[in-house]
């Protein structure tokens, strides 16, 4: 049984509440799915408190696994819609995937998750 490959994983880093956002300019853009992970963090090095106890943002990790040739025009349009060039939104970064098992291709009438 071998690994598909040709494949990347893009991750997106966004404000609580975004990661519908994410997904629906995510398939738009041609992605057959996506995982939402809840996270907590924070981007600065000044963490705000109250009563002596650490506020950290919630965030959501949005991971769509897609066709290597389709993560540029994903990742354009996930930037577009939630403004990336505004560092307080998110991240989003790209890592290839060396192999995966378990995918279903849509043109089997399945989708990647």
């Amino acid at each position: 049984m071998g690994m598909e490959e040709g494949y990347e994983l893009i991750i997106t880093i966004a404000n609580k509440g975004w990661s519908e956002k994410v997904i629906n300019v995510s398939r738009e853009a041609g992605a057959q799915g996506a995982a939402v992970l809840h996270a907590r963090g924070c981007g600065s090095l000044d963490i705000a408190s109250f009563l002596g106890i650490a506020i950290e943002q919630e965030r959501e990790l949005v991971l769509n696994v897609v066709p290597r040739d389709m993560s540029e025009k994903i990742v354009a349009a996930i930037s577009d819609a939630i403004n990336l060039k505004d560092p307080s939104t998110g991240v989003s970064l790209v890592i290839p995937i060396r192999g995966i098992l378990g995918l279903f291709k849509p043109e089997d009438g399945g989708s990647i998750f």
